[in-house]
């Protein structure tokens, strides 16, 4: 599989945003469907949102009204806006995405933290 290569974590003061890309190194394939699954430490990992291969989209309850994904019109890159950002959305973020193969791919993870 390809890894994915993620971006955009970082420190933020709560109510704060930030926005995560994801995309596969060397674009080298159209992402189909996609997920963005955080694990936060001593906690199992979860999925926050996913991504279907029409571009329905859905949300665990905790961030719905907060986060939005979305996936670039090229299927290049996928996106996970997050606003209104609380401590416990700290987390590593990680992305999965999968090609017209259903072969799925993980990114290294991104980290995330809300603090004031």
């Amino acid at each position: 599989q390809v890894p994915l290569v993620e971006s955009g974590g970082g420190l933020v003061q709560p109510g704060g945003s930030l926005k995560l890309s994801c995309a596969p190194s060397g674009n080298i394939f159209a992402i189909q469907v996609a997920a963005w699954y955080r694990q936060a430490p001593g906690k199992q990992r979860e999925m926050v949102a996913n991504i279907t291969d029409t571009g329905r989209t859905n949300y665990i309850d905790s961030v719905k009204g907060r986060f939005t994904m979305s996936r670039g019109n090229a299927r290049s890159t996928v996106y996970l806006q997050m606003n209104n950002l609380k401590p416990e959305d700290t987390a590593v973020y990680h992305c999965y995405a999968e090609d017209i193969l259903g072969l799925g791919s993980w990114g290294q993870g991104t980290q995330v933290t809300v603090s004031s």
